[in-house]
């Protein structure tokens, strides 16, 4: 079977751009019971929409089903049985193994996959965890290349997902009290303030080592020792499948759409084997994100020194473009209905890229407000269309090279 690509939906407008862009499945929330509780995530009102869009494309669509439950959570999630069924979901991701026993009982036909907020790093246990009905593991974080090639060989009947692109966690797997404790909201249950990536002053010496400090590198007085690198294994597609990974799935669903896009198409040309993966591989450094790792893959420990990901980042946030909305659709005439994110001006260098189409720049355009007259900006939120020469398709990505490039 080949890999599945496996990208973040933390809205529909994200689920449709990841199976647009090249994602063979998509991950996505309810609201109530989600780790990512400010994604957006989905309800009611956007089932429909969902229902057709799988039935459309014969994609898969996992449910997050990821956070701690409490004693009133777990009652609620029993509660809402008839609804959760109206969803066409193929699996269900879960940490707390007492949701366990109602997802068999009442969704036998749903596959159960387990997060990787559960830790799951050894065979033992991914043995433990197929013997109670799961079919999939989302390894920790924390697993090597080498962890993963030793489970695949001991319970070769189990899939293994990883993630393989994306935001990392100081903490283990996630499981972290820092953002309850300094900003009274839980990374448990889906409310992380990400309070890891704050700026802190401070000097850490080694009472029996003195002279002895944790380096720590300041900015303006401030350190970001808590902010740990970005993911990015878009060179070493190769050994993950080799390693006998059977997903490989992207961190995201509170990033943009045009997150969304880059990623899932860079990682869906690494996969087929593009000739021309450099080309859309450069979208990864262009979009917003911290410096990158290669995370834990190819060390020897979790914390051991040698995994990149363990040395805090001192740099913020990157990004050399900026998103400013995606096309609509065609009304002819070279004519293309907008959805603006950010402000476009009449003499921005405008690009747009497409699921494949690496890059077309637009010259000689035109912007066009709700009623058809011409205008030397379009606002975020109002109808807007551009008047272009070029061939563009609704799900294209419209962007600009960012004024600012480095965000702290």
């Amino acid at each position: 079977m080949a890999i599945e690509l496996l990208s973040p939906a933390g809205n529909y407008e994200k689920l449709e751009t990841a199976f647009s862009y090249g994602a063979d499945a998509a991950y996505m929330g309810l609201t109530d019971f989600s780790l990512r509780k400010n994604a957006g995530n989905f309800d009611e009102d956007e089932l429909a929409k969902v229902r057709a869009l799988k039935e459309r494309t014969g994609k898969r669509i996992y449910c997050t089903m990821n956070i701690i439950f409490h004693e009133g959570q777990i009652e609620k999630l029993h509660q809402m049985k008839d609804e959760i069924a109206l969803w066409p979901f193929d699996a269900f991701i879960v940490s707390d193994i007492g949701t366990v026993p109602f997802l068999q009982k009442e969704f036998p036909d749903r596959e159960l996959h387990l997060s990787t907020q559960a830790s799951c790093m050894n065979s033992e246990a991914v043995k433990v965890y197929r013997d109670m009905g799961f079919s999939r593991i989302i390894l920790g974080r924390e697993a090597s290349l080498d962890d993963i090639r030793r489970i695949r060989d001991a319970v070769p009947d189990m899939e293994l997902e990883a993630f393989v692109h994306g935001a990392m966690c100081m903490a283990y797997s996630g499981r972290c009290l820092l953002s309850a404790y300094l900003a009274g909201r839980s990374g448990n249950q889906g409310d992380c303030a990400h309070t890891c990536r704050w700026k802190y002053r401070m000097a850490l010496e080694e009472e029996e080592r003195p002279g002895l400090y944790y380096p720590i590198e300041e900015e303006g007085g401030y350190t970001t020792i808590l902010s740990s690198k970005d993911l990015c294994m878009i060179d070493h597609v190769k050994e993950l499948e080799e390693a006998g990974l059977s997903s490989l799935k992207i961190e995201g669903r509170m990033k943009s759409v045009y997150y969304v896009a880059v990623t899932t198409r860079a990682y869906r040309k690494a996969i087929d084997g593009n000739p021309d993966l450099d080309r859309y591989r450069r979208d990864l450094f262009d979009v917003s994100h911290r410096e990158f790792t290669t995370g834990f893959f190819f060390s020897s420990g979790p914390i051991d020194g040698t995994a990149d990901v363990s040395r805090p980042t001192s740099y913020g946030y990157e990004r050399n473009y900026m998103f400013l909305g995606t096309v609509l659709s065609d009304r002819g005439n070279g004519i293309y209905e907008l959805d603006v994110r950010n402000q476009i001006r009449k003499e921005d260098a405008l690009e747009f890229i497409g699921p494949d189409v690496p890059l077309l720049k637009a010259e000689g355009f035109s912007l066009l407000d709700g009623d058809g007259n011409e205008v030397e900006k379009l606002d975020h939120g109002k109808a807007g269309f551009i008047r272009t020469g070029l061939e563009l398709k609704p799900g294209y990505i419209m962007r600009k090279e960012a004024e600012e490039k480095h965000i702290r």
